[in-house]
């Protein structure tokens, strides 16, 4: 559930931002928006480089995988690497 929640809130950023570029928001909060948008989408983007093989490990088309990750960054590939190490584990077992 707190995924959920941190999703949206990673989706209502964007949101506002993409809003704010549209001119639909004052000027200081569209800037304020844009800057956070531009810091998320900064870390993520460093998030793929450096956890791509977790990224990897969607199941859908690796271009999703990539877009899921530049939006939600860890709350995407965290729950793929985790499942990953549950599935080692019970391999070894």
């Amino acid at each position: 559930m707190l995924i959920l929640i941190l999703k949206a809130g990673c989706a209502a950023i964007f949101a506002l931002a993409l809003a704010g570029f549209a001119g639909l928001l004052p000027v200081g909060l569209s800037v304020t928006m844009q800057n956070i948008a531009l810091f998320l989408l900064a870390v993520h983007a460093l998030e793929l480089v450096f956890m791509f093989k977790h990224v990897r490990l969607y199941c859908g088309p690796l271009s999703i995988s990539v877009i899921l990750t530049l939006l939600f960054g860890l709350l995407h590939w965290k729950p793929l690497a985790d499942e990953q190490a549950r599935e080692t584990r019970r391999t070894r077992t």
